[in-house]
């Protein structure tokens, strides 16, 4: 049997790590080339001329523009705003969590980090949402397989799809033109019904997109969407018996495994976008391991700020 590239890549090492983001001032290098790549630009003014004061032991060196003497920080505006915790600390976050493929716990971050639980836990829920938006707009085209799944167990009492305390969701896979895996798309939805697929197909799937899934009735609102439908009833079968569904089932799988493994449970109403969002990142961006970290890091300092109160505020989903 030939070895999986995929797999079996080497990515990044942890001392290959270390040369490049072991020093804060390496990581405010990396960062100040990311945030400013054709050289400084005021957030303000948009001005290209700036001297930089220097740090203090409460606060890190500031940048401050000639024209409208506005002060602003490598951190300012970036998914780092307002931390305190070293450059270095932060990017070992980026590396851990991105090269996590079968997921990493806070309780296991915080070991690592050197931080406290609430630290590692907000550290790695802004990890998570940079992940979640980067991939948020990307939509699949092709040939996709989809299923339904649900984050969450039962309540006493409660079973099947009729209980409360489980969030529903829908699991995509677009394919090459060999048949194997491409991209993946994992997202919460409101229910299991027409509007709400038609919703999810329109946001998620490019027009003209072949999908194919089991007989639940909803899965042909994707033709609302301007995408062909086809289905296999699926009875009593079980996903091995199932070859024509086999890599939504597998990456359907690997998440169980992950959820199961590294996260135990979690708040899966308020945060089930922001776990499945990484999923995602992680599993579409498997083809570069090493690049995956940096590609982390700059969509970090792209992106805006997310408070704390953002974060456990979470996104229920609505219809």
């Amino acid at each position: 049997m030939p070895i999986n590239r995929v797999q079996f890549q080497s990515g990044m090492s942890m001392s290959e790590f270390t040369e490049r983001y072991g020093s804060e001032e390496q990581c405010a290098s990396v960062m100040e080339k990311m945030r400013w790549p054709a050289g400084f630009r005021c957030p303000r003014c948009g001005g290209s001329q700036s001297y930089r004061l220097a740090a203090t032991a409460s606060h890190r060196s500031l940048m401050q523009c000639t024209a409208c003497r506005h002060q602003t920080s490598l951190t300012s505006g970036t998914v780092l705003d307002s931390s305190k915790l070293p450059l270095r600390t932060w990017f070992l976050g980026f590396y851990l969590v991105s090269q996590a493929k079968t997921g990493l716990s806070s309780l296991a971050l915080m070991r690592q980090l050197g931080v406290s639980y609430r630290t590692a836990w907000l550290l790695q829920q802004k990890i998570r949402s940079v992940m979640t938006q980067a991939d948020d707009d990307h939509r699949l085209c092709g040939e996709v397989q989809v299923d339904d799944a649900y984050l969450g167990g039962e309540r006493p009492g409660v079973g099947g799809r009729g209980s409360s305390n489980k969030v529903p969701f829908v699991a995509a896979v677009s394919l090459t033109e060999q048949g194997h895996p491409l991209y993946a798309k994992m997202s919460p939805v409101s229910g299991f019904t027409r509007e709400a697929l038609k919703k999810w197909a329109l946001a998620s799937l490019v027009p003209g997109t072949n999908v194919l899934s089991d007989g639940l009735a909803c899965f042909s609102a994707v033709v609302d969407a301007d995408c062909a439908h086809s289905y296999i009833v699926v009875g009593q079968r079980k996903p091995r018996d199932l070859p024509q569904l086999k890599w939504v089932n597998t990456v359907l799988a690997n998440l169980k495994t992950l959820i199961k493994g590294a996260h135990k449970s979690f708040k899966f109403g308020k945060y089930a976008a922001l776990y499945l969002g990484a999923f995602n990142y992680r599993f579409n961006h498997r083809f570069d391991l090493a690049k995956l970290v940096t590609d982390v890091i700059s969509d970090a300092v792209t992106f805006g700020p997310r408070p704390e109160r953002v974060i456990r505020r979470g996104a229920e989903v609505h219809a």
